[in-house]
């Protein structure tokens, strides 16, 4: 079973038992020294599952960062450790005190970071705890800083590549910005007003050439003609 993958474990753990319940309520894995929250290298862990039906052995499995599920040892009822190759092993230590079943990792080492679980066959059903990480605490590097530029005889090499910028520069493109907004933005009001001034003009003088052209013509719409009078003859 060790080194076997999580799924092939549970398929063969459920061709063995009819039901699998999964987590348990009252299966509980923890650290014996409640004080612990990372384990360090070489220190004696105990672990402990804590169960209320103590009719039943307990199984105790590690699973590692890959998800990979090692079986560790097998602790019946009656407080006897059965570990792999059936054989007394010199890592681990195993027993039970009442309902709490014991898991001691005498020394532990980077091999036994994971997450530890607890797991139970009772009445032909599957249970097993909630997993109880133990792993080394995250170690930060501190970001590489960046050379100085390198001297020789007192005198300092700048990189050619990098660009500083020269606030006297910023200070001229944000005044030519200020200067562009100011003049652009009164000389396209006053094209606009001139626009509607010659559009206004235009229909104006529309109406009022319209008006005189009526008033040249009269009612009957024929132009006036005046009588000729006759020439009188001495």
């Amino acid at each position: 079973m060790a080194g076997s993958p999580a799924l092939l474990l549970l398929l063969a753990l459920g061709l063995c038992c009819p039901g699998i319940h999964g987590q348990k309520d009252d299966m509980k894995v923890r650290f014996r020294d409640r004080s612990i929250t990372h384990p360090k290298l070489g220190q004696r862990l105990e672990l402990e599952c804590e169960t209320t039906n103590t009719g039943s052995g307990v199984f105790w499995v590690r699973q590692n960062k890959d998800g990979t599920l090692h079986f560790i040892v097998f602790i019946s009822s009656l407080s006897r450790a059965t570990f792999k190759g059936k054989k007394p092993s010199t890592h681990f230590e195993a027993r039970k005190d009442h309902n709490i079943y014991h898991l001691v990792v005498k020394s532990f080492t980077p091999a036994d970071e994971g997450n530890y679980f607890c797991l139970m066959n009772a009445n032909q059903e599957l249970y097993f705890s909630r997993g109880q990480p133990a792993f080394f605490p995250v170690t930060t590097t501190a970001a590489p800083t960046a050379l100085a530029p390198t001297t020789q005889s007192g005198i300092t090499r700048k990189d050619p590549c990098l660009k500083t910028l020269d606030p006297e520069n910023i200070k001229k493109k944000e005044l030519s910005l200020f200067c562009d907004v100011f003049i652009w933005i009164p000389l396209a009001g006053a094209c606009l007003l001139l626009l509607l001034a010659l559009v206004v003009t235009t229909v104006l003088c529309q109406q009022t050439r319209r008006r005189r052209c009526r008033c040249k013509r009269p009612a009957n719409g024929k132009p006036n003609v005046k009588p000729s009078m006759p020439s009188q003859h001495i």
